[in-house]
Protein backbone atom coordinates (compact mmCIF):
# COMPACT_ATOMS: atom_id res chain seq x y z
CA UNK A 1 0.00 0.00 0.00
CA UNK A 2 1.61 3.04 -0.92
CA UNK A 3 0.64 6.48 1.15
CA UNK A 4 0.64 9.77 0.44
CA UNK A 5 4.03 11.66 2.13
CA UNK A 6 2.22 14.54 2.68
CA UNK A 7 -0.22 13.19 4.73
CA UNK A 8 2.32 11.25 7.16
CA UNK A 9 3.79 14.51 7.56
CA UNK A 10 0.46 15.51 8.91
CA UNK A 11 0.14 12.84 10.92
CA UNK A 12 3.84 13.57 12.48
CA UNK A 13 3.23 16.76 13.26
CA UNK A 14 -0.28 16.31 15.44
CA UNK A 15 1.95 13.81 17.40
CA UNK A 16 4.64 16.14 17.65
CA UNK A 17 1.77 19.17 18.84
CA UNK A 18 0.00 16.93 20.72
CA UNK A 19 -3.72 17.81 18.69
CA UNK A 20 -5.65 18.35 15.50
CA UNK A 21 -5.21 22.25 16.15
CA UNK A 22 -1.89 22.54 17.09
CA UNK A 23 -1.11 20.18 14.58
CA UNK A 24 -2.60 22.24 11.50
CA UNK A 25 -1.37 25.67 13.32
CA UNK A 26 2.38 23.85 12.41
CA UNK A 27 1.87 23.03 9.23
CA UNK A 28 -0.23 26.09 8.30
CA UNK A 29 -2.97 24.40 7.68
CA UNK A 30 -7.00 24.27 8.86
CA UNK A 31 -7.94 21.87 11.71
CA UNK A 32 -11.32 20.71 9.36
CA UNK A 33 -8.76 20.09 6.76
CA UNK A 34 -6.43 18.23 9.03
CA UNK A 35 -9.45 15.96 10.79
CA UNK A 36 -10.28 15.04 7.13
CA UNK A 37 -6.92 14.18 6.33
CA UNK A 38 -7.17 11.79 9.34
CA UNK A 39 -10.27 9.74 8.53
CA UNK A 40 -9.45 9.37 5.26
CA UNK A 41 -6.10 7.75 5.87
CA UNK A 42 -7.93 6.03 8.71
CA UNK A 43 -10.21 4.80 6.14
CA UNK A 44 -7.37 3.65 3.75
CA UNK A 45 -4.97 1.80 5.84
CA UNK A 46 -8.18 0.18 7.87
CA UNK A 47 -7.36 0.75 11.51
CA UNK A 48 -7.59 3.93 14.22
CA UNK A 49 -4.59 6.47 14.34
CA UNK A 50 -5.79 7.73 17.88
CA UNK A 51 -7.58 5.90 20.76
CA UNK A 52 -11.45 6.58 20.50
CA UNK A 53 -12.84 9.07 23.54
CA UNK A 54 -9.18 9.94 24.70
CA UNK A 55 -8.66 13.57 25.59
CA UNK A 56 -5.80 14.88 25.00
CA UNK A 57 -5.48 12.67 21.94
CA UNK A 58 -3.63 9.32 22.32
CA UNK A 59 -1.65 7.89 19.56
CA UNK A 60 -1.95 4.44 18.50
CA UNK A 61 0.94 2.26 17.64
CA UNK A 62 0.57 2.15 14.52
CA UNK A 63 0.32 5.99 14.19
CA UNK A 64 3.35 6.26 16.49
CA UNK A 65 5.06 4.20 13.80
CA UNK A 66 3.69 6.35 10.68
CA UNK A 67 5.01 9.38 12.15
CA UNK A 68 8.51 8.44 12.68
CA UNK A 69 8.46 8.79 8.98
CA UNK A 70 6.33 11.48 8.70
CA UNK A 71 9.40 13.33 10.40
CA UNK A 72 12.19 12.00 7.83
CA UNK A 73 10.15 13.69 5.54
CA UNK A 74 9.37 16.47 7.69
CA UNK A 75 13.38 17.10 7.86
CA UNK A 76 14.17 16.22 4.16
CA UNK A 77 11.60 18.47 3.47
CA UNK A 78 13.45 21.17 5.28
CA UNK A 79 17.09 20.54 4.19
CA UNK A 80 15.39 20.59 0.62
CA UNK A 81 14.75 24.27 0.92
CA UNK A 82 17.37 24.76 2.60
CA UNK A 83 19.55 23.23 -0.30
CA UNK A 84 17.66 25.93 -2.46
CA UNK A 85 18.04 28.73 -0.12
CA UNK A 86 21.97 28.41 -0.52
CA UNK A 87 21.41 28.14 -4.31
CA UNK A 88 19.35 31.27 -4.61
CA UNK A 89 21.83 33.44 -2.32
CA UNK A 90 25.24 31.53 -4.60
CA UNK A 91 26.55 29.63 -1.89
CA UNK A 92 26.08 26.73 -3.20
CA UNK A 93 26.33 25.62 -7.08
CA UNK A 94 28.95 25.25 -9.50
CA UNK A 95 31.44 27.82 -10.62
CA UNK A 96 33.44 27.08 -14.37
CA UNK A 97 36.12 29.58 -14.79
CA UNK A 98 39.18 29.20 -17.14
CA UNK A 99 41.94 32.23 -17.57
CA UNK A 100 45.65 32.77 -18.78
CA UNK A 101 48.10 30.48 -16.44
CA UNK A 102 49.96 33.17 -15.18
CA UNK A 103 46.95 35.49 -13.76
CA UNK A 104 45.40 32.34 -12.99
CA UNK A 105 48.09 30.66 -10.73
CA UNK A 106 49.54 34.43 -9.52
CA UNK A 107 46.77 36.11 -8.94
CA UNK A 108 42.96 34.53 -9.17
CA UNK A 109 43.84 31.08 -7.61
CA UNK A 110 44.32 33.23 -4.11
CA UNK A 111 41.17 34.76 -4.82
CA UNK A 112 39.39 31.51 -5.53
CA UNK A 113 40.85 30.17 -2.02
CA UNK A 114 39.61 33.07 -0.03
CA UNK A 115 36.08 32.95 -1.93
CA UNK A 116 35.72 29.19 -1.26
CA UNK A 117 36.73 29.45 2.40
CA UNK A 118 32.98 31.65 2.82
CA UNK A 119 31.18 29.82 0.15
CA UNK A 120 33.05 25.60 0.50
CA UNK A 121 29.78 24.39 -1.04
CA UNK A 122 30.30 26.43 -4.32
CA UNK A 123 32.54 23.62 -6.31
CA UNK A 124 34.79 25.58 -8.74
CA UNK A 125 36.24 24.22 -11.97
CA UNK A 126 39.39 25.67 -13.27
CA UNK A 127 41.27 25.30 -16.13
CA UNK A 128 43.97 27.56 -18.89
CA UNK A 129 43.62 28.67 -21.98
CA UNK A 130 44.28 32.35 -23.84
CA UNK A 131 41.73 34.56 -24.75
CA UNK A 132 40.76 33.09 -28.32
CA UNK A 133 40.28 29.36 -26.83
CA UNK A 134 38.41 30.69 -23.92
CA UNK A 135 35.95 33.13 -26.05
CA UNK A 136 34.97 29.75 -27.79
CA UNK A 137 34.55 28.06 -24.56
CA UNK A 138 32.43 30.65 -23.69
CA UNK A 139 30.35 30.93 -26.75
CA UNK A 140 29.82 27.03 -26.42
CA UNK A 141 28.51 27.63 -22.99
CA UNK A 142 31.39 24.84 -21.27
CA UNK A 143 32.74 27.92 -19.30
CA UNK A 144 30.63 30.58 -17.01
CA UNK A 145 33.65 33.32 -17.37
CA UNK A 146 36.99 33.87 -17.82
CA UNK A 147 39.81 35.85 -16.37
CA UNK A 148 42.34 37.24 -18.64
CA UNK A 149 44.01 40.04 -20.05
CA UNK A 150 42.61 42.01 -23.27
CA UNK A 151 41.87 45.12 -24.74
CA UNK A 152 38.42 46.84 -23.83
CA UNK A 153 38.34 48.67 -26.86
CA UNK A 154 38.50 45.26 -29.21
CA UNK A 155 35.98 42.97 -27.64
CA UNK A 156 34.41 40.93 -29.99
CA UNK A 157 30.65 41.34 -30.11
CA UNK A 158 28.37 38.84 -27.90
CA UNK A 159 31.23 39.12 -25.13
CA UNK A 160 31.14 41.67 -21.70
CA UNK A 161 34.26 42.67 -20.49
CA UNK A 162 34.61 44.01 -17.25
CA UNK A 163 38.24 45.55 -16.61
CA UNK A 164 39.25 44.41 -13.20
CA UNK A 165 43.08 46.09 -13.72
CA UNK A 166 44.92 47.77 -15.60
CA UNK A 167 47.66 46.24 -17.62
CA UNK A 168 50.97 46.66 -15.85
CA UNK A 169 53.80 44.64 -16.77
CA UNK A 170 57.12 44.71 -15.08
CA UNK A 171 61.16 43.56 -15.48
CA UNK A 172 60.91 40.30 -12.94
CA UNK A 173 63.87 38.77 -11.41
CA UNK A 174 64.94 36.97 -8.17
CA UNK A 175 65.68 39.20 -4.61
CA UNK A 176 68.84 38.54 -4.82
CA UNK A 177 69.41 40.03 -8.54
CA UNK A 178 72.20 42.62 -8.72
CA UNK A 179 70.06 45.44 -10.52
CA UNK A 180 68.11 45.76 -7.51
CA UNK A 181 71.22 47.18 -5.96
CA UNK A 182 72.03 49.46 -9.19
CA UNK A 183 71.48 53.26 -8.24
CA UNK A 184 70.82 54.38 -10.95
CA UNK A 185 69.14 51.95 -13.12
CA UNK A 186 69.38 52.04 -16.97
CA UNK A 187 67.57 49.74 -19.41
CA UNK A 188 71.12 49.65 -21.09
CA UNK A 189 71.92 47.95 -17.65
CA UNK A 190 69.80 44.75 -18.55
CA UNK A 191 70.87 43.98 -21.75
CA UNK A 192 73.61 41.89 -20.95
CA UNK A 193 71.21 39.24 -19.17
CA UNK A 194 69.55 35.92 -20.35
CA UNK A 195 65.97 36.27 -20.53
CA UNK A 196 62.84 33.40 -19.37
CA UNK A 197 60.92 33.48 -22.21
CA UNK A 198 56.73 33.24 -22.11
CA UNK A 199 55.11 30.49 -24.05
CA UNK A 200 54.60 31.75 -27.79
CA UNK A 201 51.45 31.67 -27.40
CA UNK A 202 51.33 33.86 -24.22
CA UNK A 203 50.41 37.62 -24.89
CA UNK A 204 53.46 38.29 -22.82
CA UNK A 205 55.89 37.10 -25.33
CA UNK A 206 55.09 39.52 -27.66
CA UNK A 207 55.61 41.76 -24.47
CA UNK A 208 58.94 40.80 -23.70
CA UNK A 209 60.17 41.14 -27.26
CA UNK A 210 58.80 44.92 -27.42
CA UNK A 211 60.99 45.84 -24.21
CA UNK A 212 64.34 44.32 -25.34
CA UNK A 213 63.38 46.51 -28.64
CA UNK A 214 62.80 49.29 -26.11
CA UNK A 215 66.44 48.70 -24.90
CA UNK A 216 67.94 48.00 -28.26
CA UNK A 217 69.14 44.34 -27.90
CA UNK A 218 68.21 42.11 -30.63
CA UNK A 219 70.62 39.82 -29.94
CA UNK A 220 69.45 37.89 -26.68
CA UNK A 221 69.71 35.08 -24.91
CA UNK A 222 66.75 33.12 -23.89
CA UNK A 223 67.75 30.63 -21.31
CA UNK A 224 64.57 29.11 -20.67
CA UNK A 225 60.75 29.01 -22.23
CA UNK A 226 57.11 28.04 -21.84
CA UNK A 227 57.07 26.25 -17.99
CA UNK A 228 54.52 27.09 -15.33
CA UNK A 229 54.50 29.73 -13.21
CA UNK A 230 55.67 27.86 -10.22
CA UNK A 231 58.76 27.07 -12.64
CA UNK A 232 59.35 30.39 -13.49
CA UNK A 233 59.99 31.77 -10.30
CA UNK A 234 62.35 28.63 -9.25
CA UNK A 235 64.61 29.66 -11.91
CA UNK A 236 64.12 33.29 -10.89
CA UNK A 237 65.05 32.92 -7.52
CA UNK A 238 68.04 31.27 -8.13
CA UNK A 239 69.46 32.53 -11.09
CA UNK A 240 70.09 36.05 -12.67
CA UNK A 241 67.87 35.81 -15.25
CA UNK A 242 64.97 38.28 -15.83
CA UNK A 243 61.52 38.12 -17.99
CA UNK A 244 58.49 39.99 -17.90
CA UNK A 245 55.61 39.45 -15.80
CA UNK A 246 52.39 41.48 -14.67
CA UNK A 247 53.19 43.51 -11.87
CA UNK A 248 50.40 41.93 -10.07
CA UNK A 249 51.73 38.33 -10.25
CA UNK A 250 55.07 39.92 -8.69
CA UNK A 251 52.88 41.81 -5.47
CA UNK A 252 51.07 38.92 -5.20
CA UNK A 253 54.40 36.84 -4.59
CA UNK A 254 55.65 39.13 -2.09
CA UNK A 255 55.15 37.17 0.53
CA UNK A 256 57.10 34.34 -0.67
CA UNK A 257 60.18 36.30 -0.55
CA UNK A 258 61.48 35.23 -4.26
CA UNK A 259 60.58 37.52 -7.07
CA UNK A 260 60.82 41.24 -7.10
CA UNK A 261 60.74 43.97 -9.51
CA UNK A 262 63.40 46.49 -11.53
CA UNK A 263 62.57 49.87 -10.35
CA UNK A 264 62.74 50.91 -14.28
CA UNK A 265 59.72 52.15 -16.39
CA UNK A 266 59.10 49.78 -19.55
CA UNK A 267 56.08 50.19 -22.03
CA UNK A 268 52.86 48.66 -21.30
CA UNK A 269 50.48 47.04 -23.65
CA UNK A 270 47.06 48.42 -24.54
CA UNK A 271 45.08 45.92 -22.41
CA UNK A 272 43.72 45.40 -19.26
CA UNK A 273 42.77 42.24 -16.95
CA UNK A 274 39.07 41.84 -16.43
CA UNK A 275 36.30 39.23 -16.28
CA UNK A 276 34.54 38.40 -20.01
CA UNK A 277 31.50 36.63 -20.21
CA UNK A 278 29.31 35.60 -23.11
CA UNK A 279 26.86 37.90 -22.94
CA UNK A 280 24.03 35.92 -24.04
CA UNK A 281 24.44 33.52 -21.14
CA UNK A 282 22.26 33.35 -18.46
CA UNK A 283 24.59 33.74 -15.11
CA UNK A 284 23.28 31.48 -12.56
CA UNK A 285 23.31 32.58 -8.56
CA UNK A 286 26.87 31.23 -7.60
CA UNK A 287 28.75 32.42 -10.77
CA UNK A 288 26.70 36.49 -9.82
CA UNK A 289 28.15 35.81 -5.80
CA UNK A 290 31.50 34.45 -7.22
CA UNK A 291 31.61 37.64 -9.98
CA UNK A 292 31.22 40.05 -7.38
CA UNK A 293 33.81 38.84 -4.88
CA UNK A 294 36.19 38.67 -7.67
CA UNK A 295 35.31 42.22 -8.76
CA UNK A 296 36.00 43.10 -5.17
CA UNK A 297 39.07 41.88 -4.42
CA UNK A 298 40.54 43.00 -7.62
CA UNK A 299 39.58 46.53 -6.66
CA UNK A 300 41.40 45.98 -3.42
CA UNK A 301 44.51 44.62 -5.05
CA UNK A 302 44.50 47.66 -7.48
CA UNK A 303 44.40 50.60 -4.82
CA UNK A 304 47.44 48.13 -2.86
CA UNK A 305 49.51 47.85 -5.91
CA UNK A 306 49.08 51.54 -7.09
CA UNK A 307 50.40 52.24 -3.14
CA UNK A 308 53.09 50.22 -3.22
CA UNK A 309 54.13 51.62 -7.20
CA UNK A 310 54.14 55.24 -5.65
CA UNK A 311 56.32 54.27 -2.72
CA UNK A 312 59.25 52.02 -3.62
CA UNK A 313 58.92 50.68 -7.07
CA UNK A 314 59.51 53.83 -9.31
CA UNK A 315 61.21 55.83 -6.41
CA UNK A 316 64.20 55.26 -8.01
Amino acid sequence: MKLDPRHLEIIAAIVDQGGLTEGATALGRTQPSVSRTVAMLEQRIGAPLFEKGRRPLVPTELCQALAVEGRKIGGAGKTASAIVGTYKAGHRGIVRIGGTPVFMDGVVSSIIAEFQRASPQVRIEQSYAYAAELMSQLDAGTLDLAVCPLNPAAIPAGFSFQPVLPGRNVIACGINHPLLMKRPLRLTDIAPYAWIAPPASSPLYQDMRHVLGEIGVTDFKISFSGGSLASITNILSQSDVLTVLPYSVVFMARRQKMLAALSVRIGHPERSLGILTNGDMEVRPPIRRFTRFVESEFRNLAQLIMQQEQNSLWRS
